[in-house]
């Protein structure tokens, strides 16, 4: 990877190697024993936990390194990386190369350290198709794989920014399936855990990767210098708040508040804390004195990072006293929480379960639309208020969806999930595309100026303008995934499947928010979309999706079979009774949520037509004015020649 990065590699990796290789050997065979397997060897543990250092130290380098050449140095202006970008982007290359070496590993080490067995007795292809098969830890690791081959593959073709932003996307999502497995993923509040874990991975890879990419490139005396100092300070901040709050989170989850102090499990944790707080004072000390001593201060910060690391690798490694206190139930093995009540109005309304995902993005994004709303109006610009309100509305009903007793008891009752189901696909979208935050984003953020270095204003313009964009935002694209996915959903095994994890669960979430955003983005939206279409061809695409929708909800009315009845079977609700009813109530929520909705979509689209139509009027009849105008101003020329 090159001599620059030699000292900031060994300044992370040789703490985190040391406590990594003392915690593996002081917890020996406690951390198999309470889960009843057997000691699997000091080979299989200490491998599996120092390759678990390998991927999260590669990954942390692959990750940051995209980010520094996407987001902290400058392209040039015709979109190609500059030569600092292009130097980062083949140090994330070399990193995900060892980042899927050490994950394909980790597919056999794992498979074998979770059934307490030495890596020699599961090598044969039968055992280790067998335990891959059970066990959800090695499936991350295989998948976490493929994606990071993909990585390292391209890195080495590719030259554009965007193309740099896509794969660090890729590489972001490559962290996430090792988080969602594991200890945390099952238990009571693992929903909380999982969640809080997911912001967890993700910010600190981005905190470390990203401080090794800035002290190489300050090392090889890049160009733009302070601009990546000051973005990575900015971005250090966001990540160290990122990992304070939801590690308080997880260790109060895993941990249980009794455990921080009794348990080998809570006190690293709570030494966990201790170095995040003083990684906190680090970094502010950086700020002020970065000119004087920012070499020796970044390298301390890498030092406490390591430790960081360390732990986070020794705490995968120990089962959490939420785990062990009691034998989990059904519920919380699956969901994360018991549903002893039957639904009322008042248990909907009021017994509230904040979801650290998509309640977190509510929050998120309503301040950032108010402080964009703001700054107009502290220059004297105008902002409708009526867009902010259906802002507001949209991510309000979001919240209400996904973290309310609706959102909570969602899982256990087909037609509330309904009602889940459209109000993130139907009902919010269709706000949220009202609200114009794109166009707002446009006039909000300050443009960089010719010859400056880009900014969010101008990677916004570029990403809504890109090939894929367009690709994602084609009409065809839209309908398809728009309509298709109720069926491929709900008329296969994949509901069922996917409702027996709480990552499954959320994914879902996210992909009918999204979706349900582009299509109406498409045919309602306030901003500009990548493909402008005629408000003709939007009400032909808004029609031709309307018949899908009220079929959908009449096949799930007259359906004679129960769907994912295994996973309605394991949880056994006693408030639940004819699941078939239930699911038919749901068919008609489908139908009446779906069909409501479209019919306001189709009124607001020829309201928007209407007055398309009037400006193009007015606009035609200036034109046509100012055209007679200059037509008699010609005729008088030419008299006065002829008079002449």
């Amino acid at each position: 990877m090159g001599s620059n990065l030699r000292r900031p590699i060994l300044a992370l990796l040789a703490p985190a190697a040391v406590v990594v290789v003392v915690l593996t050997v002081l917890v020996g065979e406690a951390g198999y024993l309470p889960l009843g397997n057997g000691d699997p060897g000091r080979f299989t543990s200490l491998g599996t936990t120092l390759l678990r250092l390998v991927v999260d130290v590669t990954g942390a380098l692959c990750v940051g390194s995209l980010a520094f050449a996407a987001f902290l140095t400058p392209a040039q202006r015709s979109g190609w990386l500059a030569a600092d970008g292009y130097a980062a982007l083949r140090t994330a290359g070399a990193a995900a190369i060892g980042w899927a070496c050490a994950a394909a590993a980790l597919v056999v080490f794992d498979a074998a350290d979770s059934v307490g067995k030495p890596v020699s007795a599961v090598l044969s292809p039968a055992k280790l198709l067998g335990n891959v098969e059970a066990i959800e830890e090695p499936k991350a690791w295989l998948v976490s794989c493929v994606l990071v081959a993909v990585v390292a593959v391209a890195a080495r073709f590719v030259l554009g920014w965007l193309s740099t932003v896509l794969l660090f996307a890729v590489a972001v999502f490559a962290l996430l399936p090792p988080a969602v497995s594991g200890h945390t993923a099952s238990g009571a509040w693992h929903d909380v855990a999982t969640n809080s874990l997911l912001w967890h991975v993700v910010a600190a890879a981005l905190w470390i990767g990203t401080l090794v990419a800035l002290l190489a490139h300050l090392r090889r005396k890049g160009a733009y210098r302070e601009l990546a100092v000051r973005r990575y300070r900015t971005l250090a901040t966001i990540c160290w708040v990122t990992l304070a709050l939801s590690g308080i989170v997880n260790g109060l989850t895993a941990a249980t508040p009794e455990g921080l102090t009794s348990t080998g499990y809570g006190l690293l944790t709570v030494a966990k804390a201790v170095l995040l707080c003083a990684l906190g004072a680090v970094g502010l000390l950086a700020r002020k004195r970065f000119a004087a001593h920012g070499g020796r201060l970044a390298i301390a910060e890498l030092a406490l990072l390591g430790l960081t690391i360390g732990a986070s690798v020794g705490l995968a490694h120990i089962p959490p006293p939420a785990l062990l206190n009691a034998a989990p139930s059904v519920l919380n093995t699956i969901l994360g929480y018991e549903l002893p009540l039957s639904p009322t109005a008042a248990i909907l309304a009021l017994d509230w379960r904040f979801d650290l995902v998509l309640g977190t993005v509510s929050v998120l994004a309503v301040a950032c639309y108010l402080l964009g709303v703001r700054k107009l109006r502290g220059r004297g610009d105008r902002w409708p208020v009526g867009r902010t309100a259906a802002w507001l509305c949209g991510w309000a009903a979001v919240l209400v969806a996904t973290s309310s007793g609706l959102g909570k008891y969602s899982p256990g009752s087909f037609s509330l999930h309904m009602i889940v189901h459209m109000t993130l696909n139907m009902l919010a979208p269709v706000l949220l595309a009202l609200a114009g935050p794109i166009t707002l984003a446009f006039r909000a953020l300050p443009v960089a100026g010719r010859g400056n270095p880009a900014g969010l204003r101008e990677w916004l313009v570029a990403l809504i303008h890109s090939r894929v964009a367009r690709m994602l935002t084609h009409p065809l694209v839209v309908s398809v995934l728009f309509v298709g996915s109720y069926y491929a959903l709900y008329f296969s095994s994949l509901f069922g499947d996917a409702m027996l994890y709480h990552w499954g669960h959320q994914l879902m979430n996210v992909h009918f928010l999204v979706v349900g955003y582009l299509f109406y983005w498409l045919v309602i939206g306030i901003d500009p979309a990548p493909r402008s279409m005629p408000h003709l061809a939007k009400l032909g695409m808004l029609f031709a999706a309307m018949p899908f929708h009220a079929f959908f909800g009449v096949i799930l009315m007259n359906k004679q079979t129960v769907i994912a009845e295994t996973f309605y079977r394991y949880l056994s609700l006693p408030w639940m009774g004819d699941l078939l009813a239930d699911q038919r109530l749901g068919g008609g929520i489908a139908w009446a949520t779906g069909e409501i909705p479209l019919i306001i979509v189709v009124i607001a689209l020829l309201a928007q037509w209407a007055r398309h139509d009037e400006r193009e009027a007015v606009r035609t009849d200036r034109t046509g004015d100012d055209d007679l105008a200059a037509y008699n101003a010609m005729l008088a020329k030419l008299a006065e020649r002829e008079r002449r």
